[in-house]
């Protein structure tokens, strides 16, 4: 308590002193500015009732000195002023103050209330203050984990890259060389292919993956057409389609046009239908529908097909992370393709809606940014 008047001290411990089955409180007066911040500075009590009108200093000018003395945003002060001043009650709270109580206009309870209540909620602030930091410093450290990781996987797929190409090349002498009495034994050469192949393939989406990421400046977006993008998707997976005899139907008549970093859309759309066509049912000629609509003023992109679905019951949670296969048996594959699609639509704001049942096929749902 700070306060000059002792005939305003003793009502205040009075009002102050604990009721049966209150908590122990521990009471510390100052008659002077000067005594406060001696008296602040060995305590560091939990409040300050501080009067505004001192012989010395006013209670503004004593708030102001007692913020240098402990960490921002720590500082718990009821201020007591003695003329009901509105105007001055609204200076104290901007200057730091967390309460107000107007003099011969509060009784025991009304104290006693506003005390614990600033205490709680100077308590409840550095709480938060203490979180958001320990946040902060997470945020930071798991930045800087990433930055390594994808420092790493650079550096080990750049590294792989020439060591991988003179595999293949002495790979190829080999089979171009090499006889085998039988005729087995030349399944050999199949094997090694297919896992040479495998990692080229492993080294090239890694590389994809985390030059993505480490783009030097985020690319602006433009107007894509989507009969135009999807016509360049279709003839790049041309050998799929005629291989699987795919039937590929486009709707763009609700959306014919997005804004987004053309590149990137690209790589969504390309992604999508080509696991489409990898992921077919045997059983039956592949359907794909590409299609655009909006929900709630946000364009979405549809890419709807009839092949083996996924068993989002079992595998929902693991969709899109990284190297996460779900039909090894039906193609090859690095499970990259969706972590990649994921993370460019997340890049902008975006999200995935994914809709699926085992046997029957699947529908990705492209939300492209961020919705209204």
């Amino acid at each position: 308590m700070v306060d000059d008047n002792e005939q305003d001290r003793t009502l205040y411990k009075r009002f102050l002193k604990p009721q049966p089955g209150d908590e122990r409180v521990e009471l510390c007066e100052a008659t002077s500015g000067a005594e406060a911040l001696a008296l602040f500075a060995q305590m560091q009590p939990d409040c300050v009732l501080l009067d505004y009108n001192l012989h010395d200093t006013d209670g503004l000018a004593l708030l102001e000195d007692l913020q240098k003395l402990c960490a921002p945003g720590s500082l718990c002060v009821v201020m007591i002023t003695g003329g009901g001043s509105e105007a001055l009650a609204v200076r104290a709270l901007n200057a730091g103050a967390l309460d107000y109580l107007v003099k011969g206009h509060f009784d025991r309870e009304l104290l006693t209330k506003t005390v614990r209540h600033a205490i709680e909620k100077n308590e409840w602030r550095q709480y938060q203050a203490t979180y958001h930091g320990q946040l902060q410093a997470a945020n930071q450290q798991l930045a800087r984990t990433n930055a390594d990781l994808d420092n790493f996987v650079y550096a080990a797929s750049h590294d792989l890259r020439q060591p991988v190409n003179n595999l293949l090349g002495l790979f190829e002498e080999i089979r171009r060389a090499a006889s085998f009495p039988d005729p087995a034994d030349a399944q050999l050469l199949h094997f090694m292919a297919k896992s040479l192949h495998a990692l080229s393939t492993t080294i090239d989406d890694l590389s994809t993956v985390v030059q993505e990421h480490r783009q030097a400046k985020p690319q602006a977006p433009e107007p894509v057409r989507l009969a135009d993008l999807a016509a360049d998707v279709v003839a790049t997976l041309h050998p799929q389609i005629l291989a699987s005899q795919a039937n590929i139907e486009l709707e763009f008549s609700a959306l014919p046009e997005v804004p987004y970093v053309r590149s990137n859309l690209r790589t969504i759309l390309l992604n999508l239908t080509a696991n489409a066509l990898k992921y077919r049912h045997p059983d039956r000629v592949p359907q794909v529908h590409l299609r655009t609509g909006q929900v709630a003023g946000q364009p979405v992109l549809e890419v709807q097909d009839n092949g083996l679905g996924i068993d989002l019951a079992t595998h929902g949670q693991e969709l899109f992370q990284l190297f996460r296969r779900f039909h090894p048996q039906a193609a090859e594959g690095t499970g990259v393709g969706l972590f990649l699609v994921n993370r460019l639509v997340q890049a902008q704001g975006g999200r995935i809606e994914v809709e699926s049942e085992a046997g029957q096929g699947t529908l990705f749902r492209v939300f492209l940014g961020p919705g209204e």
